[in-house]
């Protein structure tokens, strides 16, 4: 669970039985149950990714179920102790570190709606006393680190050191009902050095191979198994045709780099000479540059913010900017050259982005952040050849097209078969997204609420510009990741 990203809640959800394979192989089974969606869990969702999952109880044998809410979020039941304490986790390639609530937790109200680690009742429990603390967007938590055995599936992953949080400092945490996070990213991210579960997994060689995988199940039946994660290999059922591996260009999250977004076979521009990516199984949505995000809006019809000062920098230096760009001049150069930006090439484009969806900011830095997008808009459509008055017109369009201060935008469910396909490219081969694929359909009082997959997030340099492939991708190719030979594979999901 990275920090700062927003975040579809997830209400409710009921278990299903899955088997658990033999021979260093995990299998753990996903199930899903549809439901309503309560406008306030939207409301909470503000700035961050925030995390919930409805609590499971114990399950039988070597099963793990793993629950599926309305496509938004992927959790399942861990064992933490001797005997062993059930906890429901987040399963999350976002972040590395098992945390859950602790009985020494006194003082925070979310500690006592949920379940709590009381060390008293393990007989393989182990002192270590160190604290620590993780800030997320919507709070934080804090803590002490504990050892203790962890039983994952039917595989029991000795002294993993946990946290057992004291302090849960958010809303979030109050309303939410899962009860802790289980992080499946690099070491390099991981709080108080504490080894991920799937590197403690490999050094006790409990895997047959040193990989997992994840099958998301995006299918409409609520009847359906809601997907699967392999630890130990890949299940040949849950995809068609070959993995196409990228490696991982930056430790810490799955990080790769991808190229361009294709909007039916069109270059959005932003990332045509390429961007980092993260494959994210905590995130529900994708996210991405504002300035391609409001492209996207544009063309499935999406409803954001009319930005004033955007449609401003448009009117009075749009053709200036047009004629600066014919001339060649370095995009980077052009709003610091039209009085708009302080800094002459030095300041990045998405650093200009971020603070248009900022918190606050002064105007000045509002006036940059629409010159720098209406320098990546304009320029992208002089690639197409398009005339000055049909540019300058649909960067008028964009303006309005922006996304909500908090990133997500609504779609007419009426209009989902006549949107475009997006595609992303990875390993120079294009990844596509048919409009069923990428809109999130949700229940709310008998109705149907859609909302767009994609949602607006600026990361500056040097880690961005940067995209965030969440469950929306995640659904539709089955994603292997590869901690032994540190790459990522993705096949079309069967």
């Amino acid at each position: 669970m990275g920090r700062g990203r927003g975040h579809l809640l997830l209400l409710h959800a009921s278990p299903h039985g899955a088997g658990a394979g033999a021979g260093g192989l995990l299998r753990v089974g996903l199930s899903r149950r549809g439901g309503g969606l309560d406008q306030r869990a939207l409301a909470a969702a503000k700035a961050a990714r925030q995390q919930e999952a409805s609590r499971l109880g114990a399950s039988g044998g070597g099963d793990v179920p793993l629950v599926d809410y309305l496509n938004t979020q992927y959790y399942g039941v861990v064992g933490i102790g001797t005997p062993p304490q059930n906890f429901t986790v987040i399963f999350d390639t976002g972040s590395s570190n098992l945390w859950v609530p602790s009985s020494r937790c006194y003082f925070s109200i979310a500690c006592y709606l949920h379940h709590r680690y009381k060390s008293a009742k393990s007989s393989t429990y182990k002192a270590d006393g160190e604290t620590c603390k993780i800030t997320y967007g919507s709070g934080s938590i804090a803590g002490f680190f504990s050892d203790d055995d962890v039983l994952v599936g039917d595989l029991t992953v000795k002294n993993q050191k946990f946290i057992e949080t004291t302090r849960e400092s958010s809303i979030t945490f109050i309303i939410g009902k899962f009860d802790g996070i289980l992080g499946l990213g690099y070491p390099e991210i991981s709080v108080g050095k504490a080894p991920p579960i799937w590197q403690s997994m490999q050094e006790q060689e409990l895997l047959a191979e040193d990989v997992f995988s994840f099958w998301l199940n995006r299918s409409p039946d609520a009847a359906a198994a809601g997907g699967e994660l392999v630890f130990g290999g890949v299940d040949p059922a849950h995809f068609s045709g070959n993995h196409t591996y990228v490696p991982v260009s930056r430790k810490g999250y799955w990080q790769f780099d991808m190229g361009d977004l294709l909007i039916d076979g069109h270059s959005t521009g932003f990332c045509a000479k390429g961007c980092a990516a993260i494959v994210d199984s905590g995130t529900s949505l994708l996210a991405g540059p504002t300035a391609i995000i409001a492209q996207v809006n544009e063309a499935i019809g999406a409803d954001g913010i009319i930005s004033t000062e955007c449609k401003e920098v448009v009117s009075q230096y749009g053709e200036m900017i047009l004629d600066m760009l014919i001339a060649q001049t370095d995009p980077q150069r052009v709003c610091s050259q039209v009085g708009l930006c302080v800094f002459d090439g030095a300041r990045s484009v998405s650093e200009g982005i971020e603070s248009v969806v900022g918190k606050e900011n002064l105007g000045s830095d509002v006036m940059c952040s629409a010159c720098q997008m209406a320098v990546v808009w304009i320029e992208n459509q002089l690639r197409e050849n398009k005339t000055k008055e049909l540019i300058l017109q649909y960067a008028n369009q964009l303006c309005e097209r922006l996304p909500s201060p908090n990133g997500e935008s609504t779609v007419s469910c009426q209009e989902i078969s006549k949107m475009p396909s997006l595609a992303f490219t990875i390993a120079n081969k294009t990844f596509t997204l048919t409009p069923q694929q990428y809109i999130v359909k949700l229940e709310q009082g008998g109705q149907t609420v859609c909302i767009s997959g994609f949602m607006a997030y600026d990361v500056p340099p040097p880690r961005g510009p940067l995209w965030i492939l969440g469950d929306v991708f995640m659904g539709a190719y089955h994603t292997v990741f590869d901690f032994g030979n540190d790459r990522i594979g993705f096949a079309e999901s069967a």
